[in-house]
């Protein structure tokens, strides 16, 4: 999120797609529900169910599943056709005026550089043009026909409304009014807020979902300000600390990456990452790359990370592929080239696609170590339950060990909620039975480890051996202990590079934030975000100040918010060039002639003054970007591609099958429905419900009692079209499953006309398995493809094809 959970009070207009905030984040949504009282908001939800958030909003749209950026670039489309831009803020905030350098093209779906047989680009073409100066070139009248607008122009110009309607099944005149709608929050006085979750996340172009409406938020002049934003709807209550202390493959805490096999020392792996300022007196924050690296390496290693062995950079492992997301992972598992898998906190025989090949991929391994609090699907995948799960226990050699841990409720630790605050919380009660803190079963695998490789050795032991290990009790670090070290502190004394005389941090202390952080070794910082979060003040996560100096909802004082406690995520392009609010009736911060003030954190240097420095400092530019220079793996702009599976062929690129640089694996093709199926002629999406959290709640009674059985949602249409009947039951199969369920029957969910073809939706949700206090079910990972987001490699759960007809009883 870039705003926060009590920023969209603040909000004129919510748009929810990708989401179902009503349902799945019903604590969040009185936010939403306050904006609507108390500003007269109004609300839009775009979805292809009827749902509980759509219930309240002002304008229902319907949509196919995986067709959203097909949608929302025929909003860009609209804005930009009718004039409906905040131009000064689109001129000097975004980089619209930069040139794009001779070669770029988009062609039959297609930009410059693919290379089919690598599903990949060579994306030398996706960069500016760069001035004998050095500097990228820059058109401030965007009159150049290679400056990032007209090109963004061209590109959307094929998603008319019309489109829009052949594309997504949205009829035409509810576009047409959503897209009035959102126009209207072009002016300075108006925000949108876009409140987004898994429905987005889910796709293989899932990363240009999000990118295509922050562009649209771009051009609308709506990011930065109170009640706009970007703002991702997390699935778990610290799916957000997740990604931010770096618990991804190619990830190091705190968004810095791991190295990869073609930069074999420090000096190498810094020559890509200091990002140079591509325009004259700019910052490029990311300059500061080496100060937060070196930092988590003394973390990580203490005295034995050094300049002379580069602070143990060769400890790091490199990868030698982007990185080892679980569907690499599951595949290498299915090659046998996987021995031992640790699932920690997680049930990966329900969360991950098609669960066939999951069972077969656990089914190879010497050991399963499985930790959880819960008795897992995943801990059992060896049990025969039947024509779903269908295997063979006396043929399966894996060993599996279950280690009971703790619940959240049981610990003591913070929780990084979707808005960016670190929130600590105590234990509520004592852990049952033999169940063990997950830091104390970490703890004691690890010192078990060290010992062995101090008794026995081993092809390169260092980064065991002298992993920094500074617990009071080694066998049992605490939470707070483990928090200071996240925060970081002063080896040396440090004191402020401006001015020598002044101490920011005695050594031995806790750092004040990070921007004390120093590359010479001198602090540490297990991540750089975080800093701050518990220092010499005490710990700021456990702050529960409800002062609210300005009315909107900040709460500055109330835990922690990442980074620097910052509410508003680029907060200076919340004013105009000359540093005053756009709106003054929802002023963020101000110049105020010698500094910037206000009740936020300054998202810039406090004395950097007006034009001095853009407002988007982590890009080189200092703008942000509605044309990215090769950060995205499938294309510079955002293009609608259908699903891998989908029930039309793609009428924008009738050639191109799924997006281009998607993350597949050989031998998975064939276990894919063709475009426009007839065998599988139905879209089918996934989803959650209010009544259960995930795959936990099967296990309380009172949950299963509320939804106590597996079922899925069909239209009349699609009822009446089968001989299906309210309450039967079906069956429901895909090219890599079949499920039994409970047919519920429901006007939520209406065929939609795509491409002059009628398109019937089927709707399940995820909740069931074989474990718990529900009865059983298979859910939709049963029946969805082993297919990932081009860029962060997210399966493809939300758009596939089944077939589905009417049975007596469920299938045994």
């Amino acid at each position: 999120m870039t705003n926060s959970w009590t920023d969209i009070r603040n909000t004129d207009l919510v748009v929810i797609m990708g989401g179902n905030a009503a349902e799945a984040h019903p604590c969040g949504f009185k936010w939403v529900t306050e904006a609507k009282a108390n500003r007269g908001a109004k609300l839009i939800v775009v979805d292809p169910r009827y749902t509980r958030s759509a219930s309240v909003s002002d304008l229902y749209a319907p949509i196919r599943q995986g067709t959203d950026i097909a949608f929302l670039l025929g909003l860009i489309n609209y804005c930009i056709e009718n004039d409906k831009v905040q131009r000064d803020y689109v001129k000097a905030f975004t980089n619209a005026g930069y040139v794009v350098k001779q070669g770029f093209t988009y062609q039959d779906g297609l930009f410059s550089g693919y290379n089919e047989a690598k599903r990949d680009y060579d994306k030398s073409s996706w960069d500016y043009e760069i001035g004998a100066d050095g500097f990228a070139v820059v058109d401030d009248t965007l009159a150049n026909p290679r400056c990032v607008w007209n090109l963004l122009k061209n590109h959307v110009a094929v998603y008319t409304p019309e489109m829009v309607e052949r594309i997504c099944g949205t009829p035409k005149d509810k576009f047409l009014k959503v897209a009035e709608m959102v126009a209207e929050c072009s002016s300075p006085t108006k925000a949108m807020t876009s409140m987004y979750a898994l429905g987005w996340t889910q796709h293989s172009k899932g990363s240009q979902n999000i990118r295509a409406m922050a562009m649209l938020q771009l051009i609308l002049g709506n990011i930065g300000v109170r009640g706009g934003g970007m703002n991702a709807l997390r699935g778990h209550s610290n799916i957000q600390g997740l990604t931010d202390v770096g618990l991804m493959s190619n990830l190091l805490p705190g968004y810095l990456t791991l190295p990869n096999e073609k930069e074999p020392d420090l000096t190498a792996y810094m020559s890509t990452r200091g990002f140079k300022p591509l325009r004259p007196n700019q910052m490029s924050y990311w300059q500061n790359y080496r100060k937060f690296f070196v930092s988590f390496q003394k973390a990580m290693y203490g005295s034995a990370a050094t300049p002379e062995n580069d602070f143990a950079y060769d400890y790091l492992p490199k990868l030698d592929v982007p990185g080892y997301d679980v569907l690499r992972a599951f595949d290498m598992m299915h090659q046998g080239k996987i021995n031992l898998y640790l699932c920690q906190g997680f049930n990966a025989l329900q969360a991950f696609p098609n669960k066939q090949k999951i069972t077969a991929s656990l089914s190879k391994l010497k050991l399963l170590v499985v930790m959880d609090p819960l008795a897992t699907e995943t801990a059992r995948f060896w049990e025969n339950h039947g024509a779903h799960n269908d295997v063979d226990p006396s043929a399966i050699q894996t060993e599996v060990i279950e280690l009971p841990s703790t619940c959240f409720a049981e610990d003591d630790g913070s929780l990084t909620n979707s808005g960016r605050w670190l929130q600590w919380h105590w234990a509520g009660g004592t852990p049952p039975g033999e169940a063990k803190r997950d830091t104390w079963i970490m703890a004691q695998i690890h010192l078990r480890l060290k010992e062995l490789y101090r008794k026995e050795g081993g092809a390169f032991p260092d980064p065991i051996l002298n992993l920094h290990w500074p617990y009071a009790d080694p066998g049992d670090p605490t939470a707070e202990e483990i928090a200071q070290e996240i925060n970081g502190r002063a080896l040396a004394t440090v004191t402020d590079t401006a001015d020598p005389t002044k101490v920011l941090a005695e050594a031995g202390k806790l750092l004040p934030g990070f921007a004390a952080l120093r590359d010479d070794g001198s602090t540490s910082c297990g991540c750089w975000i975080y800093s701050g979060c518990f220092n010499e003040k005490g710990n700021n996560m456990a702050r529960r100040d409800t002062d609210d100096p300005d009315e909107t909802g900040a709460f500055p004082k109330w835990a922690f918010s990442w980074p620097a406690n910052r509410r508003i995520l680029y907060n200076r392009a919340s004013a105009d060039l000359n540093g005053k609010a756009w709106d003054p009736d929802r002023k963020v911060i101000e110049w105020d002639g010698a500094k910037w003030s206000g009740y936020d954190v300054p998202d810039i240097a406090p004395t950097a003054k007006p034009g001095e420095v853009g407002p988007f400092i982590m890009n080189p530019e200092g703008v942000s970007r509605l044309f990215t220079r090769g950060m995205m793996r499938d294309g510079p702009f955002p293009a609608h591609y259908e699903p891998f599976e989908s029930p039309i062929v793609n009428p924008v690129a009738p050639n191109v099958r799924g997006n281009p640089a998607a993350r597949v694996f050989e031998g998975d093709f064939r276990q894919f429905a063709e475009p426009a199926s007839a065998e599988f002629p139905y879209a089918a999406t996934s989803y959650r419900l209010t009544e259960h959290f995930h795959f936990w709640t099967k296990h309380v009674i009172v949950n299963a009692v509320m939804q106590p059985e597996f079922f899925v949602e069909i239209s009349e249409q699609l009822a009446a079209e089968k001989g299906i009947a309210k309450d039967g039951w079906v069956r429901v199969w895909s090219k890599r499953g079949s499920v039994t369920a409970k047919a519920m029957v429901t006007k939520r969910i209406k065929p939609l006309t795509c491409d002059g073809k009628t398109v019937h939706i089927v709707g399940i949700p995820l909740h069931w398995g074989f474990t718990g206090a529900a009865k059983k079910g298979f859910g939709p990972n049963m029946l969805t493809p082993y297919v990932g987001d081009a860029n962060i490699e997210t399966p493809e759960y939300k758009a596939f094809l089944v077939n589905i007809e009417p049975v007596s009883g469920p299938v045994a």
